[in-house]
């Protein structure tokens, strides 16, 4: 039975920076593909698409940061807000772009009692064309870095949807937020699972993991992973 779970998101932080400082998010991303897997998944990417879709808000049209800030500078409320958003954003470094970026640097998974795999991008896949390799029934989080470039991003949502031999099994959903341009990276650490157990629960699967924010911008990484029973080298 396919597995749909909405997740509440938990709260991200960036390296070097503080609580307060991890509240904020940005936009654009470019397009990666991890490595690729061969699924029978057309029907669920329209679906997808079209939830996606329905899920878009109206937004005026996009002006570099620099810009917004002048135009509201007679709000004192919307000044307030976007200053506390900004943080200390270093102007001289955000440009007249009005399109954001966000630029993905890796995906880590993080299991106890075990080095955290990190899986940059591109991703390269190993000789038989896994991801990684988990024991069955073991717990572990996924874990991703990002940057934030030219303006800030609002809506940014993850999802990730799982195949097994073609079957769709799993399909999370988390609110990430709203996230400002800033230098050093953002950590997004998601919430524990544990691995299918049991005898039919082991072999290939497959995943797509997908970034979109509330203008449509959208950025899929498809990965393939094996859960195993015993211990993993």
């Amino acid at each position: 039975m396919e597995k749909t779970e909405e997740k509440p998101s938990p709260p991200p932080h960036h390296e070097g920076g503080d609580d307060s400082d991890a509240e904020k998010l940005s936009r654009k991303f470019s397009t990666t593909s991890l490595c690729s897997a061969d699924n029978n998944d057309e029907d669920d990417a329209e679906e997808d698409e079209e939830e996606d879709k329905n899920l878009q808000v109206p937004l005026g049209p996009q002006v570099p940061l620099k810009e917004q800030l002048e135009m509201d500078k007679d709000d004192e409320s919307l000044r307030r807000w976007k200053e506390q958003l900004l943080g200390s954003v270093d102007f001289s470094d955000v440009g007249d772009v009005a399109e954001p970026e966000v630029k993905i640097e890796s995906l880590t998974i993080v299991t106890p009692g075990r080095p955290e795999l990190v899986l940059p991008i591109p991703f390269v896949p190993s000789a038989k064309g896994y991801a990684f390799t988990l024991k069955d029934g073991s717990r572990y989080r996924l874990k991703f870095s990002f940057t934030v470039a030219n303006n800030i991003v609002s809506g940014l949502r993850y999802t990730n949807t799982v195949w097994k031999t073609g079957v769709r099994v799993e399909n999370t959903k988390v609110m990430l937020g709203t996230f400002s341009p800033q230098k050093e990276p953002y950590v997004y650490e998601l919430e524990e699972e544990t691995t299918p157990s049991g005898i039919f629960a082991r072999g290939s699967y497959s995943a797509k993991t997908k970034f979109v924010d509330d203008d449509g911008q959208t950025t899929t990484y498809r990965v393939n992973r094996t859960t195993i029973h015993g211990e993993v080298g």
